[in-house]
């Protein structure tokens, strides 16, 4: 255990810019000390004391915020930035590397028993709020963007973004250009559409005597609505 230590505190300089000084990290970093106390938990695990290592366990928690199962296995060099609210699963197995931000989840789909916890390559980066859900593999030098759901296996060196999570970039080429973020569907708008155009069709077919002009008008007019609602 104690040999991880100081490659811990190196990955703390290596990823965070904030970091000034040896005694800072070390006393007021709440990732760090999640992982020492995840490594003294895995310890007790291992060896068949699962009481004490979850004890162990929840002490952690209640200081840092952060929940590792006292099972689960983690790599060199882990930093965990901001790690309010993370929940890293049993039977998660994470590499070497891996960034992981505030509010992530490396959680379960159901009741099965087994492997259940996905599997981090090295090198991977997990952004804010992310969930990954299963158990399949993330790749090696893979991003997840913040607030995505990964429900299935990612390739090495990819992009994924989303929910459901999808693969956007591989091998630093765009993969797919259908999911613009910036353009997002809005079910709301797209009710509201619907419904003025079947009211059109519904018109039509009464035949009603309504001015053409009175009509067209109304129509722009409520065009005008759903576009101030969409801005």
């Amino acid at each position: 255990m104690f040999k991880h230590i100081k490659s811990d505190i190196r990955a703390v300089f290596d990823n965070d810019p904030a970091a000034r000084s040896w005694f800072e990290v070390v006393f007021t970093y709440a990732g760090l000390h999640a992982i020492w106390g995840h490594r003294l938990a895995h310890y007790f695990f291992k060896r068949h004391f699962y009481t004490l290592a979850r004890i162990v366990s929840q002490f952690s928690r209640f200081m840092t915020g952060v929940e590792i199962h006292p099972g689960a296995v983690i790599g060199n060099r882990l930093f965990i930035d901001h790690g309010m609210g993370i929940v890293i699963g049993e039977t998660c197995e994470i590499g070497d590397d891996v960034i992981i931000y505030q509010g992530v989840t490396l959680g379960g789909t159901g009741k099965e028993k087994g492997k259940r916890h996905p599997t981090i390559g090295n090198n991977v980066v997990i952004g804010s709020g992310a969930k990954v859900l299963g158990s399949f593999r993330i790749g090696d030098n893979s991003n997840i963007g913040s607030n995505a759901v990964v429900l299935r296996e990612v390739p090495n060196n990819s992009t994924v973004v989303g929910n459901p999570g999808r693969v956007v970039k591989r091998n630093g080429e765009r993969v797919s250009d259908r999911l613009d973020h910036t353009k997002m569907p809005d079910p709301l708008v797209d009710s509201l559409r619907f419904l003025q155009k079947e009211i059109e069709e519904i018109r039509e077919q009464l035949g009603g005597t309504e001015d053409k002009q009175k009509a067209e008008q109304r129509r722009l007019e409520s065009q005008q609505y759903i576009g101030d609602y969409e801005i």
